[in-house]
């Protein structure tokens, strides 16, 4: 089945690399059908992974906001385009990294350590694999599946190879595969198979747990060769992915809460399933229905209307709806940095309408409008001192709103401010940068996206 990851041709966002027990003893909590775990984060002097100490904040913005860029172009490409084996006390030690989630475990009978990255919007998983004619330089040697005992090629009977609604493709009625092309160049071939992937169910014991994965032979072109990770681990809604293959013990739940970026830094953070999700006051909670798409498994939301700054524009209702072809519609995503407001709506444009509201709103504060702004930031003013008067924007849908707070609706240096919402194609995507100290529960199994203020730094462990 052909995707598009064009992120993977990018810097990762703010990659929280996953360090499980094993690693880093990064295990945090343990419940009878719930986990969590800690999150160490690309541009946080933590991460193996940090490379911008040299930036300036203008330079960082600008990193920040191409790779927001990629990653919903990805996104955006995409979208055209059995029973679970789960005991019920497992734990997986897993924490986001980059533009997505990220894992490290073992597989196989022989122990093999893995780190990949999980993307919330995909369902594919895949690792490096032995022998690998065409295969990325990684750090971690490449897991060999003829050392397993374990291993097992996915059969082309098996309903993601076999009927209409097939993942993979059969070759030579004997292997189950697919193909991967992303853009940028990158891509992926695999072998679907099964091995078991060990998670911790406590603090000191593993359970082995049979899984679909592509077991990839030839990649090329991706971004994040020499470094640990070897392959991408999925939790969209697809049924290969890792949250579907779980959906028996998670009920399809998780949950993060992103603590304040501090100077386009973003801070650790712990990602929950299940029961480890914390319980809200009913009062505190918004909540709006997860809406199907014909053509993908994002997390897409019935957007209504949008308002600036408490005064609401008035859209009519088809502009954020999905069309038949996949495009438009609005939905979350880790992912995505930055918010992005579709410009090719065929209801008309509005991104242009939401910083019409902007603009109106700081028009009528007498601010300065800057003569240069970070590449992608259409509006940016001079920051008189002490000004923090911020404007609000507030998603409308059926059931509630969601408010986002004035200071990180805007991307905020010593002298000047940026609105912080880009231009979308033919897509609408709320980012992370609007989900800051905001407590976000996805229950696939209920259909609900919910969703509450909360100080996020109180879940950072």
């Amino acid at each position: 089945m052909p995707s598009t990851l064009g992120f993977i041709n990018s810097k990762l966002l703010f990659c929280l690399l996953v360090t499980s027990i094993l690693y880093h003893s990064a295990f945090v909590t343990s419940k009878p059908t719930g986990f969590s775990l800690r999150a160490v984060i690309d541009d946080s002097p933590e991460s193996p992974l940090y490379l911008i100490e040299n930036l300036t904040i203008a330079e960082r913005l600008e990193r920040l906001i191409k790779i927001s860029y990629s990653r919903v172009n990805y996104l955006n490409l995409v979208s055209s385009g059995d029973a679970k084996l789960v005991p019920d006390n497992i734990r997986i030690p897993m924490l986001r990294d980059a533009l997505y989630y990220a894992v490290a475990f073992t597989i196989g009978s022989q122990g093999h350590p893995v780190k990949l990255l999980m993307d919330t919007g995909g369902g594919l998983i895949w690792t490096q694999c032995l022998p690998c004619p065409n295969c990325f330089p990684q750090k971690l040697p490449i897991y060999n599946p003829a050392a397993s005992t374990s291993y097992a090629t996915l059969p082309c009977s098996h309903p993601f190879c076999n009927g209409d609604r097939r993942l993979y493709n059969c070759e030579h009625g004997r292997y189950c595969v697919y193909n991967a092309q992303y853009s940028g160049g990158a891509s992926t071939s695999a072998i679907a198979s099964t091995e078991a992937f060990h998670f911790f169910v406590d603090q000191h014991s593993t359970h082995p747990f049979n899984v679909i994965f592509g077991c990839s032979y030839d990649s090329r072109d991706i971004a994040f060769m020499n470094t640990d990770i070897s392959g991408i681990f999925g939790l969209s809604f697809s049924p290969d992915s890792m949250a579907s293959q779980f959906s028996a013990l998670i009920q399809h739940r998780f949950s993060y809460c992103l603590a304040p970026f501090d100077d386009v830094t973003p801070r650790p953070l712990v990602l929950r399933f299940g029961e480890d999700i914390p319980q809200l006051p009913p009062q505190s909670v918004g909540s709006t229905q997860l809406i199907a798409s014909p053509t993908s498994y994002f997390f897409y939301l019935g957007l209504k209307d949008i308002s600036v700054a408490g005064h609401r524009i008035g859209f009519p209702p088809s502009i954020f709806q999905i069309k038949p072809n996949g495009l438009g519609g609005f939905f979350i995503d880790s992912g995505a940095l930055f918010t992005h407001i579709d410009a090719d709506a065929l209801a008309g444009n509005a991104y242009a309408e939401v910083l019409k509201g902007f603009a109106a709103y700081y028009g009528s504060k007498y601010l300065k409008q800057t003569g240069a702004s970070p590449e992608g930031f259409e509006l940016c003013y001079e920051r008189p001192p002490n000004f923090d008067e911020f404007a609000t924007l507030t998603f409308h849908f059926d059931e509630s709103v969601y408010t986002v707070n004035g200071q990180y609706m805007h991307v905020i240096a010593p002298n000047f401010f940026c609105v912080g919402i880009l231009k979308g194609s033919s897509v609408s995507v709320l980012g992370a940068w609007q989900q800051q100290n905001k407590r976000i529960i996805y229950d696939g199994g209920r259909g609900v996206l919910e969703f509450a203020d909360e100080n996020c730094m109180n879940d950072i462990a």
